[in-house]
């Protein structure tokens, strides 16, 4: 399941107790104190990894601690020190306070780290208060306890190229024929309810990650619909492709459907129309479809677009070709 949205509470281990104790070895008059110092409470972090790609882990864990230090020991041993946790979160990540909305870190980078709560520090041993008039202290202190942090994870996908379109675009079946990844498909609105990510893989081993968004509706931008929740992920797309049903077989007018998409994407925030672009006309092998491109392209004279059939793979090539000049990357046409 994919979830690119939860809130955590995040507790610090605790620092252990310092103790009193005393030497009573035989032979050694006096022995003095020797109680040792507690030992650090575990701190918590969070580091980025490519390998993960939603925040799935953390869907049923609103609260996460760290190990509490250990306390100290006799003969000055110093207790156990609590063990860090690390939370490994995708790219792209952005980490809130959860009380004040305010952002505290933004992950966009594979390996980077930083630390959200640092463990308590831990209580110190009889033995750290002995002085020449004190030389057997009966006091020690207390561990501190770790900080404590309750936040919000939003993830914003970072992708080469976002696929957007109305529900039921063919969206889903384009990914599946440039990835190749196994993605849901089906001839109703919404089949895709969460955003699916491939890449396209070339020659040289470089790639372009795309990614599939759920489809957008008139309103989206107002909560209607699956849009509200996904928008966000087309912010860090590097280009994007509009999908459209050429055919009209809906009853929808392919450029109304494009005219929405912008209209939504610049109510929601306008800058994500200045991103590198294309339009991909679906479905072009239905009946009346190709009367509706070409009123789509005397319309739209400036933009680039592409007559494709993701189902009957025609037209394909010469998007791959299209898609490697959008992004910059070299990639790999086949037929």
């Amino acid at each position: 399941m994919f979830v690119d949205k939860v809130r955590l509470t995040l507790t610090a281990g605790r620092g252990g107790n310092g103790v009193i104790a005393w030497r009573r070895e035989k032979y050694i008059p006096k022995g003095g104190p020797c109680g040792g110092d507690g030992g650090k409470g575990g701190s918590i972090s969070i580091e980025t990894d490519s390998q993960v790609v939603s925040l799935e882990n953390y869907r049923n864990r609103r609260i996460i601690k760290a190990q509490n230090g250990q306390p100290g020991g006799y003969n000055l041993c110093t207790g156990k020190n609590g063990e860090d946790l690390t939370l490994k979160i995708p790219c792209g990540t952005l980490v809130k306070n959860a009380l004040t909305g305010e952002i505290l870190h933004d992950f966009v980078e594979q390996g980077q780290t930083e630390i959200l709560c640092k463990g308590g520090k831990g209580g110190k041993g009889n033995n750290r208060f002995k002085t020449p008039t004190n030389q057997a202290p009966y006091i020690c202190t207390e561990g501190e306890d770790g900080e404590t942090l309750e936040i919000e994870l939003e993830l914003k996908l970072i992708a080469d190229v976002g696929l957007i379109g109305m529900p039921n675009a063919g969206k889903s079946s384009l990914m599946s024929c440039i990835t190749h990844l196994p993605v849901k498909i089906g001839a109703y609105p919404f089949t895709t309810l969460f955003p699916n990510l491939s890449y396209i893989h070339c020659p040289d081993q470089s790639r372009i990650l795309v990614a599939d968004i759920p489809g957008i509706i008139e309103g989206a931008h107002l909560d209607r619909g699956l849009g509200f929740e996904f928008l966000r992920h087309i912010e860090r797309s590097a280009a994007l492709i509009y999908v459209i049903d050429a055919s009209g077989i809906e009853g929808r007018d392919p450029l109304q459907d494009f005219r929405v998409l912008q209209n939504e994407l610049q109510a929601y925030q306008p800058e994500l129309l200045k991103k590198p672009s294309l339009i991909v006309l679906n479905k072009i092998d239905m009946e009346g479809s190709k009367e509706n491109a070409e009123k789509f392209r005397q319309e739209v004279p400036s933009a680039e677009i592409f007559e494709i059939s993701a189902l009957e793979k025609i037209g394909l090539p010469p998007l791959l070709q299209a898609i490697q000049h959008l992004v910059q990357k070299p990639v790999s046409v086949s037929n």
